[in-house]
């Protein structure tokens, strides 16, 4: 079997945590940003846990994470 290639977008975007989650970034920070609360805002910049859904999607485009 040949070598899978990693989806570099997503490399990029997601990082593995010790447990085993995927770790990401919120969206909506990057513009519009003076009708959105300051409250918003701070809660945008941290990082969250992907959700369940989404992690077998993200194990297929991401083989050696």
């Amino acid at each position: 079997m040949p070598k899978i290639k990693t989806k570099r977008a997503a490399a990029k975007r997601f990082k593995k945590t010790a447990s085993g989650n995927l770790k990401r970034n919120k969206a909506y920070k990057s513009h519009i940003l003076t009708k959105k609360t300051t409250k918003r805002k701070r809660n945008l910049r941290k990082a969250t846990m992907t959700d369940a859904t989404n992690v077998k999607n993200m194990k297929k485009i991401l083989p050696y994470l």
